[in-house]
């Protein structure tokens, strides 16, 4: 395990070494700026709570989208990138089998995302804070709420990161898989509207992967099925990568 734990170390590290690793973090903080700014000065109803601003930030049809589209773009090249350069093979020297090397950087890239969204998460506090107010009281919106809007964005992102690190695998190309991650999340509103009237859309990644829009709907019920459809659509993405991984030739 202490071996491991090295191996996504230095995966970080290499991660944090790069110039547009913190770049990520600046877009998301100019971006929460930004938004802060247009509502407080282009508002004409009631300002939102620091609480409801925080949690409408997590959502995936507003800046969270844009959260996850920085995630994909930074994390596509984590295993091409290696191809592309040639440093694949000098990884795979070493005295690790390549199912633990893949894993240190799949964990590199989801620990990525934790903390892009806690960043996030923490800019749109105090943002909101400086702008509305920090009267956690004000409003309907909860603590709860708002690590509940976090726990589904988080997902949500996890999702699509971890097709874009399918992708990446199978494509050996940063700029087709970024290209593939970000389409498949500008098409999923789209496809949501054109298969919802269908039975088998309820077996699609597309209709599952937002679990945001199933928390209300105990009746039908609630987020447990797209939460599994969404578990094994992970799993399958997880095991064409490391197939794939493990028994192609690394010339």
């Amino acid at each position: 395990m202490l071996k491991f734990n090295k191996l996504v170390l230095n995966e970080w590290l290499k991660m944090s070494k790069k110039r547009s690793f913190f770049i990520a973090y600046a877009v998301m903080l100019i971006t929460i700026a930004g938004f802060t700014y247009l509502i407080k000065e282009l508002s004409n109803e009631q300002l939102p709570s620091m609480l409801e601003f925080a949690a409408s930030i997590m959502s995936t049809n507003g800046v969270g989208q844009i959260v996850t589209f920085v995630a994909i773009i930074f994390t596509a090249g984590i295993v091409a990138k290696e191809h592309q350069l040639g440093t694949v093979k000098f990884l795979l020297i070493r005295a690790h089998r390549r199912s633990t090397i893949l894993a240190s950087k799949y964990v590199a890239a989801i620990l990525f995302v934790f903390s892009l969204i806690i960043f996030t998460i923490a800019a749109a506090l105090a943002a909101s804070g400086i702008a509305f107010g920090f009267d956690a009281a004000a409003g309907e919106v909860t603590w709860l709420d708002v690590a509940k809007s976090m726990l589904f964005q988080t997902i949500y992102t996890v999702i699509y990161v971890t097709l874009t690190f399918m992708f990446g695998i199978l494509t050996r190309s940063s700029g087709a898989t970024i290209g593939i991650g970000m389409t498949a999340v500008l098409l999923e509103g789209l496809l949501r509207m054109l298969l919802s009237s269908y039975d088998f859309s309820k077996y699609l990644l597309f209709m599952n992967a937002d679990l945001s829009l199933f928390k209300g709907s105990e009746s039908s019920g609630g987020i447990a099925f797209p939460s599994i459809v969404c578990a094994a659509y992970v799993a399958l993405f997880l095991a064409v990568s490391f197939i794939t991984f493990k028994k192609r030739d690394i010339a």
